[in-house]
């Protein structure tokens, strides 16, 4: 019997010969990963022209943060891309629709989060993401197994907040003492 290893926490790296329009040279975090299929969000793909403030616009929240208004939203994966998602390191609020990932990271789905946000109050350390990125059962794993991804540990937050999106792929493979850009695209035979 093979033993699967699950992949909750890790950052998914798209290989170089991932030509998929969705998720070539991406880098995605994986919020849940078990035996029924896996959910993760893309930390690397901002939408462009779309910010914070417009989204808070959007849903009738008055800003009085200029700081948070700025900042990006990101394309978190082809599925329910109407659908937001905010990354943040955990603190010592409760968001209503929260779920704490580990200890160093939590999801939040409600809108309550994003008053904070306007009103100067939320998380340090947020990523807002519309859509996921979504695996069935066994798809991630055999993905895994064709060589498509490259993963690591999510152990610190610092390529998710603090590494601008254009360099998040490079800064992930280089975690694992690789240069992605010199990754050859062909299969080698011997």
């Amino acid at each position: 019997m093979i033993e699967t290893t699950y992949l909750t926490n890790h950052l998914l790296i798209a290989m170089p010969n991932l030509d998929d329009p969705h998720f070539a040279q991406t880098v995605t975090y994986v919020c849940m990963h078990n035996d029924d299929g896996a959910m993760g969000i893309i930390i690397n793909r901002p939408i462009s022209g779309v910010d914070v403030g417009q989204v808070l616009e959007h849903m009738e929240i008055e800003s009085h943060n200029p700081v948070a208004d700025r900042m990006p939203v990101f394309d978190g994966g082809p599925v329910q891309k109407e659908r937001g998602f905010v990354l943040h390191e955990p603190s010592d609020k409760n968001w209503d629709a929260m779920l704490i990932l580990q200890d160093q990271m939590a999801i939040t789905t409600s809108q309550d989060i994003l008053q904070a946000m306007a009103d100067g109050s939320g998380p340090d350390n947020v990523l807002i993401a519309l859509g996921y990125a979504g695996w069935s059962a066994g798809q991630l794993e055999q993905e895994m197994l064709e060589n498509t991804w490259l993963s690591i540990p999510a152990n610190d937050n610092d390529i998710i907040f603090n590494i601008p999106a254009e360099n998040r792929w490079q800064a992930a493979a280089s975690k694992l003492g690789i240069d992605i850009n010199l990754l050859s695209t062909q299969a080698g035979h011997s």
